[in-house]
């Protein structure tokens, strides 16, 4: 398993590069996104804040989302996940936003299977993907959750950059 800073140096390296901020939206990594960026010497550079939405109350209270915000949207969607990050990015004016809808586990619920995640960058360059482990090991699934949505924010850092 990686360490925290392992996982997010090259997006706060990148990050701090571009002068760019982001702001983290997540559920089921449970701060774990928000730590390892935080993890990173002169994170204050670009991290502006996050929050674990892991109710719908925590969602209405610490990022305004309605059920108007996401209606029509399926649950674990690539769609629903990049208005969670689309309204993080607003609420703190950020370059970047990274959120994470997932279901850890032991067991699934009725809109997915343990081991499913679906992470939305918002920015310059969105881009979103589903990630399922095939596992119901919660903890080890928080962590795969984590080191894919930070995977994906540095791709699209990348790609905004080559672009």
């Amino acid at each position: 398993m990686k360490l925290l800073t392992q996982m997010a140096e090259r997006v706060g390296q990148l990050l701090r590069q571009r002068g760019d901020t982001v702001v983290v939206a997540e559920t089921s990594t449970g701060g774990l996104l928000s730590s390892a960026l935080l993890a990173v010497p002169g994170a204050s550079a670009y991290y502006k804040g996050g929050s674990v939405l892991y109710t719908y109350e925590s969602r209405k209270t610490l990022l305004g989302m309605t059920r108007a915000d996401v209606e029509g949207l399926a649950p674990m969607s690539e769609a629903m996940v990049m208005a969670f990050a689309n309204k993080a990015r607003a609420q703190f004016g950020a370059t970047w936003a990274i959120a994470e809808l997932g279901i850890a586990g032991p067991t699934g619920v009725v809109y997915g299977d343990a081991g499913s995640s679906v992470i939305g960058i918002a920015g310059p360059n969105p881009v979103s993907a589903l990630l399922e482990t095939g596992s119901t090991d919660r903890e080890a699934n928080m962590w795969l959750f984590t080191e894919h949505g930070l995977g994906l924010l540095h791709r699209a850092l990348t790609e905004a950059e080559d672009s």
